[in-house]
């Protein structure tokens, strides 16, 4: 599942007209980055959900065949349920264990890592800390997610099992509440990721990423 649903305030004037997963940057949209990091990877079945301007999401998306992979769409036409109520009511389309990513990052992450079914409830990937996030979120110990310091940043990329969301009602709610009880009841696997990772916020991070990306590119 790719998470497409925000409004991206802070990426304004440029997402007034168009939402943040297609906002392009060295040549395509920030999504469709992710969908071929994902089809590489074989992961063939994608859920996107959105809310703000989602018709243009699945208009400039379409079913994936050009991408070799099937997309599904999880409308959300009340506004954002943020990303636990968005899992939440996509797991009809998404099965008892499924991927998540963040519509919103861009990363050379080898999703064929992953495994495809997690030892707990949920296996998240972390990052160092950006500058914009320096105190990060969990720490990381013998593969388990634990609470305390030195604390690195979830990437916003996971796989989880259904079951960590059976007591959720339907509706708006945050995914953290329920990451950090799996942790306190050590079913929360993650693993430090060191590659490259952006997290698109600002029009200032994807200017740096697009700066990089040149870079990268350049003869």
């Amino acid at each position: 599942m790719i998470l497409a649903a925000g409004r991206g305030e802070r990426m304004r004037p440029l997402t007034d007209t168009v939402p943040k997963p297609l906002l392009r940057i060295g040549g395509a949209a920030l999504i469709e980055y992710l969908i071929r990091g994902l089809a590489r990877a074989g992961f063939r079945d994608l859920v996107i959900n959105h809310s703000y301007l989602g018709d243009a999401i699945e208009a400039a998306l379409g079913d994936g065949g050009r991408y070799g992979v099937r997309i599904r769409y999880s409308p959300e036409p009340g506004g954002p349920l943020e990303t636990g109520g968005g899992i939440r009511q996509a797991l009809p389309l998404l099965g008892d264990v499924f991927l998540v990513v963040n519509g919103d990052i861009w990363t050379d992450y080898p999703f064929e890592r992953l495994a495809r079914s997690p030892a707990g409830m949920a296996h998240l990937v972390l990052v160092d800390n950006p500058p914009h996030h320096p105190h990060g979120d969990f720490a990381l110990r013998d593969g388990r997610l634990v609470p305390g310091e030195p604390a690195l940043t979830f990437a916003g990329i996971g796989v989880y099992r259904a079951e960590l969301f059976a007591e959720c009602a339907p509706g708006r709610f945050p995914l953290a509440p329920l990451l950090r009880r799996a942790m306190e009841q050590q079913v929360a696997t993650a693993e430090h990721y060191r590659g490259t990772w952006f997290d698109i916020g600002t029009p200032e991070r994807l200017q740096a990423l697009e700066a990089r990306l040149a870079g990268a590119t350049a003869p």
